[in-house]
């Protein structure tokens, strides 16, 4: 199963009143479940047809904390999990630098996933204010790469 999809469906269980949900989808099968005393969300998954489930725990849902200030502008974020690379080879100059004028449509960076390497293009124009990952670190589906000015 996707894991955006995953994803999806565990926030869903965790931000509404259903208590338990089971999805399958071919021959991969999950089941959600909500723990209310401790307001956790389990997920169970058959690792072979024939074993029993074994529980896999999402994190806790917290409750919200202060950010740390971060520069206000507009927040391009990974449309994938995978490896962020500032530039498109190793020695080869970064696409972008804090402070570079950027105009929508041009590459910010590259996620490479599953050995596909994937152009992180702008969807404004503006300036770098902040870059938010460093060369080479994996980044998740949602998270915040750049803050555009």
């Amino acid at each position: 199963m996707d894991l955006r999809k995953l994803k999806t469906l565990i926030d869903l269980v965790a931000e509404s009143d259903i208590e338990e949900l089971e999805v399958t989808e071919g021959e991969s099968k999950v089941r959600i479940v909500k723990s209310s005393h401790n307001n956790q969300v389990m997920m169970m998954q058959p690792q072979i047809a024939h074993q029993p489930m074994q529980p896999q725990y999402a994190a806790p849902v917290a409750a919200p904390v202060e950010a740390p200030a971060v520069p206000e502008g507009h927040i391009v974020k990974s449309p994938m999990v995978g490896t962020f690379y500032r530039s498109s080879a190793p020695g080869a100059a970064v696409f972008v630098e804090v402070g570079s004028a950027i105009k929508e449509g041009e590459t910010l960076c590259i996620i490479e996933a599953m050995k596909l390497l994937n152009e992180i293009e702008a969807d404004v124009t503006g300036i770098v204010k902040k870059i938010l990952v460093e060369n080479g670190q994996p980044v998740e589906f949602g998270q915040p790469l750049f803050i555009i000015g």
